[in-house]
């Protein structure tokens, strides 16, 4: 028998998924770019449910309480 994929729709807190077991999509490699840009604000634009808060949580996780 498979092992089952547990998905959290609507979430936008990723160290609830990290630690709960969920299934996410890494978007590592989208931070690392907004991390090594050189403007000082950068618009995400995205349709809904694209995951920019999550990504913006997964940023805050990161990073710790420096912003």
């Amino acid at each position: 028998m498979d092992k089952i994929i547990r998905t959290k729709i609507g979430s936008d807190n990723f160290p609830s998924l990290r630690t709960g077991g969920f299934y996410y999509v890494d978007k590592s490699m989208f931070i690392k770019e907004i991390l090594e840009s050189s403007g000082q604000v950068d618009l995400i634009t995205r349709p809904m449910l694209f995951g920019k808060s999550l990504n913006m949580s997964m940023l805050k996780a990161l990073l710790g309480d420096w912003g």
